[in-house]
This record gives structure tokens, C-alpha cells and sequence, in this order.
């Protein structure tokens, strides 16, 4: 138990020593979004009953940086120390794969929901939404974190240079967060559109912690649990499987 708290706690305090880049940037960041967006739309997108668009983007931009900066922190603190050569003292430890995966994706975990904490909180100088579920909002928020934390893993695992981790990043999992509906409800998307949103992932993680906030989603909240949790499943399998193999670390 000591050893992967001591990764954990290595891992926690690597971000959190430069957080004025990796806390308050994505915080300022989020909040422009909501600024531009919800002043130019404020009045021409309808969503839902008695909601403004403020309000409405208030959660998707929270559980948007969120997304983002559990996977950004296992993806780039995994290449940073492959290309580095610094990954070899952690090599050198008598640690498990579990450990290497508890330690990495708990500490993108809590990277992910301090930013969105932070996203929240300034927020609230601009719309005040509500807490229908309180409970749907800390499961989808961990559940969320959990699942982009251990995607990043992957992704890190997998990428031998920052040009492939980018093209991950930015081909991949930056589409898919920003067409998950976090700027809109898929409602008012054409049928096509819509069905291409339902076989995004990201979409139930949006909707769901957006059902914790106002009590009403584009899905029921017990489907995207299920999606969400099952997606979670495969690719932690996915990433334990890499870690007790040695993929590219070991060799």
C-alpha cells in the first residue's frame, strides 16, 4: 500500500507545482468558453424548459475540463518520463502493475476534478444552476475522470514522441469532448446527427452529470451510467493488461 501512495503523492505533486499552468489555465480557459458562448447565444439557443443557455453550459464546461485534464495529466506525465529516461527509477521499484495504474489514474483523478471544482466555482459569478442529483453529479464526475485518466495511460503507454501523443489528443479525444454536447442539447440536432451523437461515449458522460444539475437529460442517466461504467471497464482491462505486459516501457 505504501508504494502506490508514494507514486500517487509523486504524481499529486507534479502537477500540483506548476498549477498555475495546469489548474488556472484550463479554469480561465473554461470560463472565456462560457463568456463568449453564452453572451452570443444567450438569447438564440433554446435548451431546456426554464434553463438558460448559461446555466445549461455551466455543467458541460465543468465536466469538459474535467475530461481533458485527467487525460492530459496520466497521458503526459507517462511520455514525458519515457522520453526523459526518468520512467527507469520507477522501473527499478518492486511495484505492481496495480500500483503503477492506481497511482496514475488516481492522481489524473484528482487533477481533473480540482480544475472542474475551480471551473465551478468562478462560474458561479455568472449563473447559479441548480443540484436536482447531487449524487449523479460526484458519480459522472468521477466516473468521467476515471475513464479519460486511464485512457490517457493508454495513450501514453502507447506514443513514443509528443507529436503522437498531440495527434492523439487532438484527433481523437478533443473531437469527441467538444461533439458530446457540451455547447448544445442533441435535440436540436437532425436525426442523423443525432444517432451519430449517441454512439459517441462522451455524450453520457456530459448528459448524465448535466441530469445531477437540472433533473432533466437528453438520456436516462441509468443508460449512461451503464455506458460509461462499461466503457470504463474495457479500457482499464485494456490498460492493466499494457502495464503488466511492460508495453513499450520495459524494453
Amino acid at each position: 500500500m505504501t508504494g502506490w501512495q508514494t507514486l500517487f503523492y509523486k504524481e499529486v505533486l507534479r502537477f500540483w507545482k506548476v498549477s498555475f499552468q495546469t489548474v488556472a489555465a484550463p479554469v480561465l480557459t473554461a470560463v472565456l468558453y462560457l463568456l463568449i458562448f453564452g453572451h452570443v447565444l444567450e438569447d438564440h439557443v433554446k435548451v431546456y424548459d426554464r434553463i438558460s443557455y448559461t446555466a445549461f453550459l455551466v455543467p458541460g464546461l465543468v465536466m469538459m475540463s474535467v475530461l481533458q485534464n485527467a487525460f492530459a495529466n496520466s497521458s503526459s506525465s507517462i511520455i514525458q518520463s519515457k522520453i526523459m529516461g526518468s520512467l527507469v527509477f520507477v522501473l527499478l521499484t518492486p511495484l505492481s502493475h496495480w500500483a503503477w495504474f492506481v497511482a496514475y489514474v488516481g492522481s489524473s483523478v484528482v487533477r481533473g476534478l480540482v480544475v472542474g471544482l475551480g471551473v465551478f466555482i468562478v462560474t458561479l459569478a455568472f449563473a447559479r444552476p441548480e443540484f436536482a442529483a447531487p449524487l449523479w453529479i460526484l458519480l459522472f464526475a468521477l466516473l468521467g475522470a476515471a475513464l479519460l485518466a486511464t485512457l490517457g495511460l493508454i495513450a501514453g503507454l502507447w506514443a513514443d514522441k509528443f507529436d503522437q501523443m498531440a495527434a492523439f489528443q487532438n484527433f481523437i479525444i478533443v473531437p469527441m469532448t467538444f461533439l458530446s454536447g457540451v455547447f448544445y442539447s442533441i435535440q436540436s440536432l437532425q436525426p442523423f446527427w443525432q444517432t451519430v451523437s449517441h454512439l459517441n461515449p462522451f455524450f453520457y458522460m456530459i448528459d448524465g452529470f448535466r441530469y445531477g444539475f437540472f433533473g432533466q437529460s437528453d438520456v436516462s442517466p441509468w443508460i449512461s451510467l451503464g455506458i460509461v461504467g462499461l466503457a470504463w471497464l474495457a479500457v482499464s482491462a485494456l490498460a492493466v493488461h499494457l502495464l503488466r505486459t511492460g508495453y513499450k516501457i520495459r524494453n
